[in-house]
């Protein structure tokens, strides 16, 4: 598989996914033994203009098992030439020559795309802007499907919470618009519901959704629930009523007793209260695999790009 640059979901055809998750399977035994020294050689620049935890560590503890080696700075908004002024563009141009590989977070939609366009090294977008995309996310929320289902075509999948500027939301339903029959209820309140443009995307390549707003309406039909968070500020005119949205959108064990034997729930993480504690231990509950398979996904991307 060659692949220059992680930008999007709709980069990635089907066969490029099953090879992808092969490799990811390959990095799993990897790290079971510890790691590799494959690529001591090879530098990845770590730039996050976003704080992120999960994310920015997840690259680097991939890279790390690799056995490369990191630049990394966290905010780059504060702690870089970028508190000066200085472009996107020249940063990344001379960060072409410190690393083999740049991990981008951007405050920008488009900026990974940006990135990429002017970059003499592979660019790796790590989330762009609100309601832009996170790739790297959804390929890992994919691969936990296909690992903990068996396979993705067929499956009902709700994705839930604030989807009109979830960038997670966004890029995993450009992904599963590429398996057959596969299903997709978009759950949440009117005013945070999926944007028209994904909705467009998946008409025009026949893939079958439905907006909902009723969330325990479709926990007994559903595969994947993929829950995500809603935020006070985003609901707008409705901000008076977050609470009882909130609760409405929340996880507890008794939900979960109404969910289908064998579903499993996801969440990109980080949690506020949308998932109960309580939750953690049932055998529906899957995000913290989730997590765990970020990181031979991760190793999985970066040794593609580091290769082609």
């Amino acid at each position: 598989m060659k692949l220059r640059h992680v930008v999007e979901s709709q980069q990635f055809t089907l066969p490029m996914l099953m090879e992808l998750f092969q490799i990811a399977g390959q990095m799993e035994k990897v790290l079971a033994r510890g790691g590799t020294q494959d690529y001591q050689s090879k530098i990845m620049a770590s730039l996050f203009y976003e704080p992120s935890t999960r994310t920015r560590l997840s690259f680097e503890s991939a890279m790390l098992r690799l056995g490369g080696k990191i630049l990394s700075t966290e905010n780059a908004r504060t702690f870089s030439s970028v508190a000066s002024g200085e472009s996107l563009a020249d940063t990344i141009r001379v960060l072409g020559d410190f690393a083999d590989v740049i991990v981008l977070r951007h405050d920008e939609v488009g900026g990974a795309k940006r990135a990429a366009a002017v970059s003499s090294v592979p660019v790796v977008n790590a989330g762009d802007g609100k309601g832009g995309q996170h790739p790297t996310q959804a390929l890992l929320d994919l691969y936990t499907i296909y690992k903990e289902r068996g396979a993705i075509e067929g499956l009902k999948i709700a994705i839930a919470g604030d989807l009109a500027v979830g960038r997670t939301a966004r890029s995993l339903s450009y992904l599963l618009g590429k398996f057959d029959r596969v299903m997709i209820y978009f759950v949440a309140p009117d005013v945070l519901q999926m944007k028209s443009d994904l909705l467009d995307h998946l008409a025009e390549h026949d893939v079958w959704f439905a907006l909902e707003s009723d969330f325990s309406k479709i926990l007994p039909e559903v595969d994947v629930l993929y829950q995500t968070r809603i935020e006070r500020e985003r609901l707008g005119d409705r901000a008076d009523q977050y609470d009882e949205i909130a609760r409405s959108y929340f996880i507890d064990a008794a939900k979960v007793a109404r969910m289908k034997e064998g579903s499993i729930i996801l969440h990109p993480l980080p949690r506020l209260n949308e998932i109960a504690p309580e939750v953690d231990g049932d055998a529906h509950a899957a995000y913290f695999r989730q997590t765990r398979n970020g990181i031979a996904v991760r190793m999985a991307l970066l040794a593609t790009v580091l290769e082609s």
